[in-house]
């Protein structure tokens, strides 16, 4: 069935809008430079790792305060290790996206310094970028709770968590990832923070920045003034209240577009 006129009209208008979004964005990054980037687990759906909070997520089956609460790790840590073993089931067999790659494709063009993850599945790294902040630390070290050791995963194959790995003090070794109950470590959110208050352009990626203290550093950003992209498949709450342009869609779409018209501009 044909679209009625105006309707034909409206989606031109849109699209026209959504053309200007994309050239002012680029335009602002490369007039600012200096981007700093705060992905969360919406850049990592398109590599096969679902957001827990989504439907199919853990959350689903995992009661997070039963299995990913510091204070259950202390009580039943066998039921921290089979979470994580499903966690890391995704986190191994996935691949940086376009999404990932686009960041990693602006700090090589020169703009963006750093990237603020909330994510822990070394996806920026793979990708190429330098400069990660890991907000909530990363699924690829253990960490002592008693001696506070660290050590590689790499160490303790799939099979052996089954016994539960233990550090060399005698006590059970924990993913050297963020609990719930747990603070950020204090370096990260200290690197945040300067980041966010020295960037030109905020590039808020993939997550809605709803949890404390993440949802401190777009606002950060932006009193400091730094303009703000929001990238999400949907509008958040950030939109209305932060965000200077909005660009909807995957990451895995956006940054390919933006990265041809932001290559148009500098060429």
């Amino acid at each position: 069935m044909n679209l009625p006129l105006a309707g034909i009209l409206e989606n031109l208008r849109q699209k026209r809008r959504r053309a200007e979004w994309y050239k002012r964005a680029a335009r602002e990054i490369r007039d600012r430079g200096r981007v700093v980037a705060l992905t969360g687990a919406g850049i990592s759906v398109d590599s096969g790792i679902p957001d827990f909070r989504d439907t199919g997520g853990l959350w689903e089956r995992f009661d997070p305060m039963e299995y990913a609460h510091i204070d259950a790790f202390r009580q039943t840590p066998e039921k921290t290790w089979l979470l994580f073993q499903e966690m890391q089931g995704l986190v191994d067999g996935a691949q940086p996206n376009p999404g990932h790659v686009g960041l990693s494709r602006l700090e090589a063009l020169g703009f963006l310094c750093t990237v603020i993850t909330q994510n822990v599945d070394g996806l920026h790294q793979r990708a190429g970028n330098s400069d990660v902040i890991e907000y909530h630390g990363n699924s690829r070290s253990l960490v002592c709770l008693c001696c506070e050791r660290r050590v590689s995963r790499d160490g303790f194959g799939l099979e052996q968590y089954k016994g539960l790995p233990r550090c060399t003090c005698g006590a059970v070794l924990k993913p050297d990832v963020v609990l719930f109950g747990e603070p950020i470590p204090r370096q990260s959110q200290f690197r945040a923070q300067v980041a966010a208050r020295q960037c030109g352009v905020m590039l808020v990626v993939g997550t809605s920045a709803m949890v404390y203290p993440a949802s401190e550093i777009p606002q950060m950003a932006k009193n400091s003034g730094a303009l703000v992209v929001e990238v999400n498949v949907r509008e958040t709450v950030l939109t209305s209240t932060v965000t200077d342009i909005f660009l909807e869609g995957s990451a895995s779409v956006v940054f390919p577009r933006l990265l041809g018209v932001l290559s148009g501009m500098v060429q």
